[in-house]
């Protein structure tokens, strides 16, 4: 059975990385849905390349160029934040790949895995957020240092991901 694939944070590396996976892939994978915050350029050609069903620019300002080049190949076209988290969640995907940087990708996350949605994530500074919900400063590496700082450090060692 052909997995689909919504790919949020298409148009960075990891995202564009996964959809070199899924181009070798055809019988299994298909790309669906993509995402991406403000490269809009890229979005249109990997959309037309990939032959998907819908994307989702974070940018409203870049809505109409993004239409404008994909309605013309049957491609939906939607906009905003609110509209990413909606795609995540679509009767037409089995897989939501979180790639979208930072705090950014956490409610999108959050709202496929409500929705029963498989989620592969490929960063893990969705979970360094301290109480008041903001992300926490620094690099991922401070983030896991805060997440584990309550806990007793072993003398030796290397704290590993």
């Amino acid at each position: 059975m052909k997995r689909r694939i919504a790919i949020l944070g298409s148009t960075g590396s990891i995202g564009t990385q996964a959809l070199d996976v899924i181009s070798r892939h055809p019988s299994l994978l298909s790309a669906e849905v993509l995402t991406a915050n403000s490269n809009a350029s890229l979005l249109i050609e990997q959309a037309i390349k990939h032959q998907v069903n819908s994307v989702v620019i974070a940018d409203e300002t870049k809505y109409d160029t993004v239409f404008n080049a994909l309605d013309k190949h049957g491609i939906k076209v939607f906009c905003g934040e609110e509209s990413i988290s909606q795609a995540a969640c679509g009767s037409n995907i089995d897989m939501v790949l979180t790639a979208m940087v930072g705090f950014s990708g956490l409610k999108p996350t959050i709202e496929a895995i409500k929705s029963g949605k498989a989620i592969a994530l490929a960063c893990c500074s969705r979970v360094h957020c301290n109480e008041t919900g903001h992300g926490t400063p620094g690099s991922h590496h401070s983030g896991r240092f805060r997440t584990f700082s309550n806990f007793p450090m072993p003398s030796r060692g290397t704290l590993c991901s």
